[in-house]
């Protein structure tokens, strides 16, 4: 298998070759040459290994279609070593939670429950794979490797808890300074191994990304100072996140006849792309629902044909933060497909075009039809208000508490439902790390996980800086010169 760049740049890299990557030299994003398709045969055996192997050995299926460039039993290994219920707390790893109502027999809604891991979020499931595959891959080069990444919340607490201790990683971690929960400042700020930099940026997580992005595109300082990437901008992390697709799908069916409807909480639309690759290897996927907050960039793109980053001052600090991006770095994979793969299209609206104007509108493409006609995206936003209620309506009528994005994805799921047709809300963290709002919404505090009583009042080291791509270099280079 061979990755090329959105851009169109004319390299073709193997799956190692991008893992340590990131963005490609022209600065557009990897992805497969071609998409594994799967056809009845594939689907029923997939199904039977979740049945009876369970999610480790379903991941290596599904990753084996992709990496071929790891030996089968080392990649065997890996997602044996990664997928377990020590660390993920349950068998399953990614159980389905009906919302059923006392004496109905089908549940209205299914929660597929990706927050059982280290950090209590989603993005646990991609990378404590990654974490692994990084550790094997720079041993068997005997390398090291350092990280840089951007995090609107909960993915530099998953990237550090995965890293931390690990041979030849460092990770160097921009957040936006304030613009987080104080259970997620804590979870990351109170790491204090040797190997995790924390960087407090004074501006809003595009910043964050534009500075990632900034650094990742400088080639000289990438490779001298070996820079590599965890957001998922990487695409050994969305395709970790292929699996629970499929996972969901088994549990949520019986037969390979049916389909099944995803709503995802989206901000940098990774999570939501995993489900458009899986829907594109053939997973019978009859709607991907995007649901955005009040920053809803992508909710205006599928309703409009209209991308239209916000700035600064126009990105609107909410109760689910780590959805407050206006910018949607995984996008670009997602309008390379949806422009049937037409790099230099995508180069001219994703580079200098969106850097100059800000926007693009494809609302007159022939193409953009395709979106729902094809691809089956729908989308849909939520607010403040929508959140509170939403969480007092599933705790009140399900017994369950939600945190604040999966709320945003259950309101949203709710506009979608069609009959005969079941519909999974990827559940994306524990409410915990959301408290003010969950104690605002239901007059209660939520259970908080033993391992992280008194986390707040921990010792914490942090650099705040301006946001500067320079001082973020500089930064770097301090700790490993």
């Amino acid at each position: 298998m061979r990755y090329l760049s959105t851009r169109g740049h004319a390299d073709r890299k193997q799956f190692c070759e991008i893992l340590l990557e990131g963005l490609a030299p022209d600065g557009g994003l990897y992805l497969p040459e071609r998409y594994p398709q799967l056809g009845p045969a594939e689907l029923q055996n997939l199904r039977q290994v979740w049945q009876s192997q369970g999610y480790a050995a379903l991941a290596f299926e599904v990753l084996s279609l992709y990496i071929d460039d790891i030996p089968r039993d080392d990649l065997k290994a890996l997602c044996q070593k990664t997928y377990t219920s020590a660390v993920f707390g349950t068998p399953e790893i990614v159980p389905l939670k009906p919302l059923k109502r006392a004496g109905q027999s089908q549940a209205e809604l299914l929660l597929e429950a990706l927050s059982n891991g280290p950090t209590l979020a989603f993005k646990d499931m991609a990378m404590q794979l990654l974490g692994n595959l990084f550790e094997y891959e720079l041993a068997r080069r005997g390398e090291t490797l350092n990280i840089l990444g951007a995090t609107s919340g909960d993915t530099g607490s998953a990237a550090e808890y995965a890293m931390r201790g690990k041979k030849g990683v460092r990770v160097f971690m921009t957040s936006p300074h304030g613009r987080m929960s104080p259970f997620q400042q804590a979870q990351m700020f109170s790491l204090l191994d040797e190997n995790i930099h924390n960087m407090a940026i004074e501006g809003v997580f595009d910043d964050c990304q534009d500075i990632v992005k900034a650094v990742s595109n400088d080639l000289a300082f990438k490779q001298r100072y070996k820079i590599g990437t965890v957001n998922s901008i990487n695409w050994a992390r969305l395709l970790a996140q292929v699996v629970y697709y499929f996972a969901g799908y088994f549990q949520a069916t019986q037969s390979d006849l049916q389909k099944v409807s995803f709503t995802v909480p989206s901000g940098n639309f990774g999570n939501v792309c995993a489900g458009h690759v899986a829907r594109m290897m053939g997973l019978p996927i009859d709607r991907l629902v995007v649901a955005t907050n009040e920053n809803d960039v992508l909710d205006e793109f599928f309703r409009t044909g209209v991308y239209r980053v916000r700035g600064t001052a126009d990105t609107h600090e909410t109760s689910s933060p780590s959805m407050d991006i206006s910018k949607a770095s995984n996008f670009e994979r997602f309008v390379f497909d949806l422009l049937d793969r037409d790099g230099v299209t995508t180069k001219e609206i994703f580079g200098a075009g969106l850097q100059q104007k800000g926007c693009f509108d494809l609302s007159a493409d022939p193409r953009f039809a395709k979106a729902a006609a094809v691809f089956g995206f729908e989308s849909g936003r939520s607010t403040h208000s929508d959140r509170l209620k939403t969480i007092q309506q599933v705790y009140a009528n399900y017994g369950v508490m939600i945190d604040t994005h999966t709320a945003d994805g259950v309101k949203v799921a709710q506009e979608h439902l069609k009959p005969d047709v079941p519909m999974v809300v990827l559940e994306t963290a524990l409410p915990i790390k959301f408290a003010a709002t969950i104690v605002q919404a239901l007059g209660r505090q939520p259970d908080r996980p033993p391992q992280f009583e008194g986390i707040e009042a921990l010792p914490k080291r942090v650099h705040v800086m301006k946001a500067d791509v320079n001082l973020v270099k500089a930064f770097i280079q301090q700790h490993c010169d």
